[in-house]
């Protein structure tokens, strides 16, 4: 999941999502909302001729799942981070401003988000895999990911050869591919709904070890409260990228916009500045 890629101060917070446009729950649960009110149905706002279809005038609707930072988070009232920056790049190629709605990830991953008219798209940290490209419209890769391994200090684990010969007990965030890839390795991990949650699962003692984005760990790490009782034990080269999702059969305005806009930061040394502010390196010196 999570990872964004400046005007993300632009965004409003307090949105609400209407209670029964869509039963959630057969999709792994609803979420909270958060952004300035708007529409839940399935309906769109009215396109101006050759504009975009969007479920709320002047407004570029984003799923996401909060916390998953430095992704998307919240600081103060406001919700921030590096796919909030880029997809604030597409917004203004629209000339709307982008509105976010916190939402369960197991229906983002699914596109019943974006089917049932929640969102126009879905930036949340979400790797492009072929499964997930069955239900959603992803746009050009925006990030690269890894998986990562971060275990409370002391150990002496250094890889999940480890963590299984040392009987670690090992967690990971559900509906991500951190847990997908160490199921495929034989574990059978505690899931937790978010990264907060597994976050505070290792804290807790309740696991041993959590499977997470890089960025994410390296991100936990920063804060020196953390540092101190836990520690990176293993990158694990999973080759993931992330990608905007959008729905199914997507606006072909929308999906341009988002591709060109991701192209152009690129190209013109924006997106750089973008990553350097989330993440504190240049694109590839991540780890």
């Amino acid at each position: 999941m999570g990872l964004s890629f400046v005007s993300r101060r632009a965004l409003a917070v307090g949105a609400m999502v209407v209670a029964g446009a869509l039963g959630l729950s057969a999709c792994g649960g609803g979420g909270d909302t958060t952004g300035a009110s708007q529409s839940a149905g399935a309906s769109s706002a009215p396109a101006a001729a050759g504009g975009p279809k969007l479920v709320a005038a002047g407004k570029l609707t984003t799923c996401t799942n909060i916390p998953y930072e430095p992704f998307q988070f919240k600081e103060g009232d406001k919700i921030v981070g590096f796919d909030v920056d880029i997809v604030d790049l597409a917004a203004k190629k629209l000339g709307v401003t982008q509105e976010i709605v916190d939402i369960d990830f197991a229906v983002i991953k699914s596109g019943a988000a974006m089917a049932a008219g929640k969102c126009d798209l879905a930036a949340a940290g979400m790797t492009i895999t072929d499964e997930r490209k069955a239900n959603i419209d992803f746009s050009v890769p925006y990030f690269d990911a890894t998986q990562a391994l971060m275990a409370k200090k002391g150990t002496g684990a250094t890889s999940l050869d480890d963590v299984k010969a040392k009987n670690l007990k090992l967690g990971a965030q559900a509906s991500t591919t951190g847990l997908d890839y160490v199921k495929e390795q034989g574990f059978n991990p505690r899931e937790f709904a978010d990264s907060s949650k597994e976050l505070l699962g290792l804290q807790s003692g309740q696991v041993d070890v959590i499977v997470q984005d890089l960025p994410v760990v390296l991100t936990w790490l920063k804060k020196p409260e953390i540092a101190e009782k836990f520690e990176l034990i293993a990158s694990l080269d999973t080759g993931e990228q992330y990608g905007i999702g959008l729905k199914k059969g997507a606006d072909p305005v929308i999906l341009k916009a988002v591709n060109d806009a991701i192209a152009e930061a690129k190209a013109d040394g924006t997106y750089e500045q973008i990553y350097v502010k989330w993440f504190g390196k240049k694109p590839g010196e991540l780890g």
